[in-house]
């Protein structure tokens, strides 16, 4: 992914650093879904010396040239996922995980009416789960 990213960054006109291919290494070492501070987290744990801004700004940064999905669970909490094709997420309220859906597990059958001269670019779907509370 080392090549692939600072291609990546070359190509939206970013400069390539050192920070950023650290932070690509652990973002991409798997399909998953960090928040900016669990990056931070593993970032320094791999002995990347690395500022929360600048983790933040990467993801952003990865997020503009495409590579990472920017997924919102409640206004408060952003999650980058590293799988960027269309697909679904389950949300646990109780732990903060979130996980992929399997593909064909939600399904739509319409839209609603859309307002005058949109046009629909995507649906994102994330089923919210917590214990039950009897």
């Amino acid at each position: 992914m080392n090549t692939d990213i600072a291609k990546i960054l070359e190509e939206h006109g970013h400069k390539v650093t050192s920070q950023r291919v650290a932070l690509a290494q652990i973002m991409f070492a798997r399909p998953q879904h960090l928040s900016a501070d669990a990056l931070l987290e593993l970032a320094r744990a791999a002995g990347v010396r690395v500022s929360k801004a600048t983790v933040y700004n990467t993801l952003n940064l990865f997020a503009e040239c495409g590579v990472v999905r920017e997924v919102n669970v409640d206004g408060s909490r952003i999650y980058y996922d590293s799988t960027t094709h269309p697909h679904h997420h389950l949300f646990n309220m109780d732990t903060g995980e979130l996980t992929d859906l399997p593909e064909d597990s939600v399904r739509l059958a319409e839209l609603p009416p859309l307002p005058e001269d949109t046009e629909a670019v995507g649906v994102d779907v994330i089923v919210k789960v917590r214990s039950r509370r009897d």
